[in-house]
């Protein structure tokens, strides 16, 4: 019975050991800056995602995905599941995933009534703004 609680104690906790620095997945000398369309806007735990159409330099259209911070990180830089709606314009400034796929991670959003709020990303790892 003690190995069991404390199997389960440990099953508990076990998420909180499995965050990451963004500095394992994202390169804070890759800084980007996107412009483009919303196509969709997942707000969810442990990090939200806002999925991007942006025009590379020929003129292509190239479909990025852009990490955030959890909900509640949103939630209390003023955030809300409506915040961003299919077809709205944004400016995103992040960095850019290690791996060079159309991903990164984002550190503020410019809404389309020009409001630039912050993202909710742990910047730890990245230059300081």
């Amino acid at each position: 019975s003690v190995f069991a609680s404390a199997a389960g104690v440990l099953l508990a906790v076990a998420p909180a050991f499995a965050h990451h620095s963004i500095a394992a997945s994202f390169d804070p000398n890759q800084p980007v800056t996107l412009t483009g369309a919303v196509v969709k806007f997942e707000m969810m735990n442990p990090h939200s995602w806002i999925h991007i159409d942006v025009k590379d330099a020929g003129g292509k259209v190239v479909r990025w995905e852009v990490e955030t911070g959890s909900t509640n990180a949103l939630f209390r830089s003023g955030w809300r599941k409506d915040s961003l709606k299919a077809g709205d314009q944004v400016v995103i400034e992040g960095y850019r995933a290690r791996d060079n796929t159309h991903t990164a991670n984002a550190v503020s959003v410019k809404l389309p009534d020009g409001r630039r709020v912050f993202a909710g990303s742990s910047k730890d790892g990245a230059p300081v703004q």
